[in-house]
């Protein structure tokens, strides 16, 4: 008997935690499409307008019960903050890489290269990429591309003071051209084979030193910040400089990539058609917005999995937390339930009357977790380390479908919560009920 019953409650639990799988997967469409199936059930039927009413008279209750109600509020709405600001982190990061990037212009890097630092571009290739089909030509009929070096280097950060990666970029003057997003907010772009550096406005703010007439050593040696620039993507994480004063200081005699302007929304096509034709250039080519989405992918899946991961161990503490406040609350309200059930109502309208109680406290747990995380972390601005091993500044981005998420995990959750106590006040005695105090 004992070995059924314990086999019950665990293939119970197994069809609940499926269950809150499928739930919590569900798109707003089948959510939203539930919901008007249960509120017509509970308008247009006699058990659902009887649901109705006791749910009335426990929902009139809470406020003598607001200290045990508040723990279901309180754990639920931390399960959601805490769930919605981690997931906020990794879309934030994903939407500064991705939106680094242009179907318009494309990198180019050595064959079978994941990034630009295990990349190598030999000067000699440089003239041939340039002569490629695909190439865009800028005013002056040059092919518009931007040979590119990345150099990691040690800075202090603003907050701490302690050393953090920061990466050096060293762009040829096309690269203004090939990005046309970024501007100079302040000073002005450096000069030619001068050690003049501009820093992102990402990176001003992230590293210490950074304002304009500042000097700092890089490579032992001094260079003077002359300007601020501002791209609202990844590469305001930067700090740039000419790519022949890079390459001197230390001592770089190759590109790592190469970043190219297409030629018209066939561009890329020709272009890779063009590099698989020539043996001399065993190198790929991606679209830029394909590179920086495919550099976020890695971090992305890592924070999604850790916030799924803590979400699920704190929703657990809110399911016990719910179970025991509502199996309290069931015991207190013994009487009320009998006397209900002795005029009338039956499990059913009991059950659901228990359930949309939990529910509410669930919904408003939910609103409440959601309502905090986007007012404390929506647009907070962190920094972590990126795909070439330098901070990447970005912001947590907290958007409806998080909050949507969040919301239904907090009624996951309360539905958890409340169905056990909801089935244990159906299935109380009426005489022995009445008979407690």
């Amino acid at each position: 008997m004992k070995k059924k019953l314990w086999l019950w409650n665990l293939l119970s639990i197994l069809l609940l935690a499926i269950g809150l799988v499928v739930w919590i997967m569900l798109p707003w469409y089948v959510v939203l499409g539930l919901a008007v199936l249960v509120g017509a059930w509970l308008l247009l039927t006699r058990p659902g307008r009887l649901s109705l009413a006791a749910a009335r008279v426990g929902i009139a209750s809470l406020p003598q019960r607001w200290g045990a109600s508040s723990v279901i509020i309180v754990g639920i709405a931390g399960v959601v903050g805490v769930l919605v600001a981690m997931l906020a982190m990794g879309e934030g990061f994903q939407a500064t890489l991705k939106g680094t990037g242009s179907e318009q212009t494309a990198i180019i890097l050595r064959g079978g290269s994941q990034a630009e630092t295990n990349s190598v571009i030999t000067r000699d290739q440089l003239p041939l990429i340039s002569t490629l089909a695909g190439v865009a030509k800028d005013a002056q009929g040059r092919a518009a591309l931007s040979a590119e070096l990345s150099q990691v280097v040690n800075l202090p950060v603003a907050s701490t003071g302690e050393d953090a990666n920061a990466q050096f970029r060293g762009v040829s003057d096309a690269a203004w051209g090939v990005r046309p997003q970024i501007r100079i907010i302040e000073g002005r772009k450096f000069n030619v084979g001068v050690r003049e550096i501009v820093v992102g406005q990402g990176a001003r703010n992230q590293y210490r030193g950074l304002e304009v007439g500042k000097t700092l050593r890089l490579g032992n040696q001094a260079w003077t910040v002359v300007g601020v620039f501002a791209s609202g993507d990844a590469f305001d994480s930067e700090i740039w400089t000419d790519i022949e004063t890079l390459a001197s200081a230390y001592d770089r005699r190759a590109y790592q990539s190469v970043t190219i302007k297409l030629d018209g929304k066939d561009g890329f096509k020709q272009l890779k058609a063009a590099l698989d034709a020539d043996p001399r250039l065993k190198l790929d080519v991606q679209t830029t917005v394909d590179y920086y989405s495919k550099q976020s992918e890695g971090l992305a899946k890592l924070i999604k999995i850790l916030g799924t991961v803590i979400g699920t161990i704190m929703a657990i503490g809110a399911v016990f937390g719910a179970l025991n406040t509502m199996y309290a609350a069931v015991a207190g309200r013994a009487r009320e339930i009998a006397t209900m059930r002795a005029i009338g109502f039956r499990g059913l309208p009991v059950v659901m009357a228990v359930m949309l109680e939990t529910m509410l406290l669930a919904l408003l747990g939910g609103v409440l977790g959601g309502l905090i995380a986007w007012l404390v972390f929506n647009g907070y601005s962190v920094a972590t380390l990126g795909s070439n091993f330098s901070q990447v500044v970005f912001q947590f981005k907290v958007s409806p479908d998080l909050l949507w998420t969040g919301l239904k995990w907090a009624l996951g959750i309360g539905l958890v919560g409340g169905l056990f106590p909801a089935l244990r006040a159906a299935r109380l005695p009426i005489t022995t009920a009445l008979r407690e105090v």
